[in-house]
């Protein structure tokens, strides 16, 4: 009697993996664009001017690196007042920016959350799944880069991209997550500036992975020489779990030059539906050395 062989079903990459593999092949490309025509290296030295350059000042990160030979310490304290169970407190949110060369950055931060709940409002990835869970918390490092990608040429935007992971040391969920940031800006007349990014993570919840995409733009639009007053607009949304959800918000913010080197910060935020928390306040502080 002939046996028929089954034919095996087509291999896939795990769910996992393919956020992974996402992540991994766009930060090849960019850097490969990056490397054969890297941006102009006043660009990077433009950072060391006025204004600081931090990603932690918005959700909307900076288009700009951080000079070569330069650090950059960003830390945080943000307290988010879900709608549903207790608040969400995280810090320090903290970010080492480390610049390598005239386009390249490299990102090392950690951060400690108690009872995170999926609003995420800053940098910092959490995971889903935990209403109705209480006396949660989660510790995470961060570790990445960030290329320049192109200088503002007209209606060609200044851009970057960021590519990065937070991996939990601590809490209910360990999944390493990967987040791709594409960055865009104009610099508008009268020193005002329009920014906008798209960003990417692949995420854990308590039965899988799931897919969170998050679109934002910002006005900046600077007051004095130390003194910058912004509106943003953010929205986060999933894809890949029993019941996804869609989260805008609306924040104003302002951060302050103590002196050359040293930059303080607030920005606050309410959510635009029932899914997004009721209200956020992050607070922070920039050095440069």
């Amino acid at each position: 009697m002939r046996r028929h062989r089954r034919s095996s079903p087509p291999r896939r990459f795990p769910r996992p993996c393919r956020g992974w593999l996402a992540v991994c092949l766009g930060a090849a490309f960019v850097l490969a664009i990056a490397w054969q025509e890297p941006p102009d290296s006043a660009r990077a030295e433009e950072v060391s001017g006025g204004d600081l350059g931090t990603d932690r000042d918005a959700f909307t990160p900076s288009t700009k690196t951080v000079a070569p030979g330069t650090l950059l310490s960003e830390g945080s304290y943000v307290y988010i007042d879900n709608r549903f169970g207790q608040a969400t407190n995280n810090v320090p949110e903290y970010l080492l920016r480390i610049g390598a060369t005239d386009w390249l950055e490299w990102r090392l931060g950690a951060n400690y959350a108690d009872n995170p709940r999926g609003n995420v409002v800053t940098s910092v990835e959490v995971g889903e799944g935990r209403i109705g869970r209480f006396n949660l918390y989660e510790a995470d490092i961060l570790y990445g880069l960030k290329a320049d990608i192109s200088d503002q040429d007209g209606l060609l935007p200044e851009s970057c991209f960021i590519a990065e992971a937070c991996t939990p040391t601590s809490g209910d969920l360990w999944g390493t997550v990967p987040v791709a940031t594409a960055v865009a800006g104009w610099e508008l007349p009268g020193e005002w500036r329009l920014d906008t990014s798209l960003r990417y993570s692949h995420a854990e919840w308590l039965r899988g992975w799931f897919s969170r995409w998050a679109p934002t733009v910002i006005l900046r639009v600077p007051v004095t020489e130390r003194w910058e007053l912004h509106a943003e607009w953010f929205e986060t949304f999933t894809k890949g779990l029993p019941i996804d959800t869609v989260r805008p918000f609306f924040s104003p913010g302002t951060h302050y030059l103590l002196t050359e080197n040293l930059e303080v910060g607030i920005r606050i935020g309410w959510g635009l539906n029932d899914t997004a928390a009721g209200f956020f306040s992050d607070t922070g502080v920039a050095w440069r050395y």
